[in-house]
């Protein structure tokens, strides 16, 4: 973002009042049966996600996000007795080692232990990641198969109730591949195995990416000034078959379609060198009015918190003044926000194009 257009907007610009009634508690009875509001023409149109295959051409590449949800809550108490409550942000590859959230009323120090879910134990190493505001610990095994066995969906701040079977199977894509996100790239838990069945019989394409999306995707701008804000780093890669696919999708004048801002994200920030690059490394890419995208063409995305990241992602996207237009069409038409909520699809707006 150059400092013009940085100097344009502030937090204040992105945020807006969401009647606490449309926050969706639960998911809809049918994945494909959540709402969609079509924003690809001058108008806006309310339909049903099951509709999506109508609205892309054959030829169009469809690009999602594989990563799986680990049940990344746990709770414990400190050799001292006192109560525990973690989130694990991410497991550290290869090691027994996690980096976590972790909330107690004395910090544990390093060397001491912590117990989780009265069935295994963990060695606190010390402090990490940015501001050193997250713990590193190591676990008595391995970390996937322990979180699997006793850990919790980590169902965002907004969502009142506590995990059951239901949050198991339904915050988690039907095609979750790559464990490592603590937080479910929501957009893509509106397909379910017909509609993707529907889609290849159109001649849609479909490619993958993996990002692990980390608790920060939630946290709000608490800077007035956009240029003053430290983006959380998440892990991404893109396979050398997806670059591929996005090359034959613009060889023959298909739109590449990404499922979810994570989606989104992976693919701008793999072309931040001019080109789509495959690999595997962090990003902190922070998308803000006036970014130049070199990769997307529209977007499948649900209705995001006010003041968010991702509120600016989506502007810089379709355009500031067409995204609040449509927020206020979403809430005026009752459609139901956040995780669990309903979807749009959104065009790139063409002053965005590089």
């Amino acid at each position: 973002m150059s400092s013009s257009h940085a100097a344009a907007y502030t937090v204040a610009d992105f945020d807006f009042d969401l009647p606490p009634e449309l926050i969706a508690q639960h998911p809809a009875a049918e994945r494909s049966g959540s709402r969609l509001l079509d924003a690809t023409g001058a108008g806006l149109v309310d339909r049903v996600f099951r509709e999506l295959p109508e609205l892309l051409n054959p030829g169009d590449l469809l690009i999602f996000n594989n990563t799986e949800v680990i049940k990344a809550r746990l709770f414990g108490v400190k050799a001292t007795g006192g109560s525990v409550e973690a989130l694990v942000e991410r497991v550290l590859p290869g090691t027994q080692e996690v980096w976590m959230h972790l909330r107690a009323s004395k910090s544990p120090k390093p060397g001491s232990r912590v117990r989780f879910a009265d069935a295994f134990d963990a060695e606190v190493l010390g402090r990490c990641g940015p501001d050193n505001g997250l713990f590193h610990l190591r676990f008595a095994g391995d970390p996937f198969a322990l979180l699997d066995a006793h850990g919790h969906v980590p169902l965002p701040p907004y969502i009142a109730h506590a995990d059951g079977e239901d949050d198991v199977r339904r915050y988690q894509t039907v095609f979750a591949k790559e464990p490592g996100a603590v937080a479910a790239p929501t957009a893509a838990l509106h397909f379910d195995e017909a509609l993707l069945a529907r889609l290849a019989e159109r001649g849609v394409a479909s490619a993958h990416v993996t990002l692990h999306v980390g608790a920060g995707t939630f946290q709000p701008v608490r800077v007035e000034r956009l240029a003053d804000h430290k983006m959380h780093s998440e892990w991404f890669e893109v396979p050398p078959a997806t670059v591929d696919a996005v090359a034959a999708c613009r060889a023959r004048g298909g739109r590449v379609v990404a499922v979810g801002t994570t989606t989104l994200r992976a693919l701008e920030s793999a072309a931040r060198g001019g080109q789509l690059e495959a690999g595997a490394r962090e990003t902190d890419i922070f998308i803000t009015p006036g970014f130049e995208f070199r990769v997307v063409d529209r977007l499948v995305t649900n209705f995001h918190l006010p003041k968010s990241t991702l509120m600016m992602l989506v502007s810089a996207f379709a355009g500031y003044e067409r995204i609040k237009a449509l927020y206020a069409h979403a809430i005026a038409e009752r459609y139901r926000f956040f995780s669990y909520g309903d979807a749009m699809l959104l065009s790139r707006a063409q002053a965005t194009r590089p």
